[in-house]
């Protein structure tokens, strides 16, 4: 049997890269408004990435240190994206939808832990 494509798939150039952009957005959105956990690590972030730049580094320390801020945000965005799918299947306790959310949260574990080491090797080595 052959497996067509999904309908949405058809736009392209400029109107597929603008459709995007408005999806992007509102997934951002959503992330803010609906997860404390992105908003924290929004926040921290607002306050973290200036304060990069005035620390004494090279230009690579601060792209380290920014870059690392940013992939928290990366992966807090996939964890609750995985989440959401999740509730949106079933909101029943499960052992595998536990194991994707837990996995999801210890992504972002790593990707904190990751933010802290690039800080502490980035100013102090």
């Amino acid at each position: 049997m052959i497996q067509q494509e999904s309908p949405y798939k058809g736009k392209r150039g400029f109107k597929r890269i603008w459709k995007a952009m408005g999806y992007s957005l509102t997934g951002f959105v959503d992330a803010y408004r609906h997860e404390s956990a992105f908003r924290q690590e929004a926040a921290l972030s607002c306050v973290l990435v200036p304060l990069s730049l005035i620390l004494p580094a090279s230009g690579e320390g601060h792209a380290l240190m920014i870059g690392s801020l940013l992939l928290v945000l990366v992966v807090e965005l996939l964890n609750s994206a995985v989440e959401a799918a999740v509730d949106r299947v079933s909101l029943e306790n499960h052992r595998l939808a536990k194991r994707a959310k837990d996995i999801g949260s210890a992504a972002v574990l790593v990707s904190l832990v990751n933010a802290v080491l690039v800080w502490g090797l980035v100013l102090f080595f």
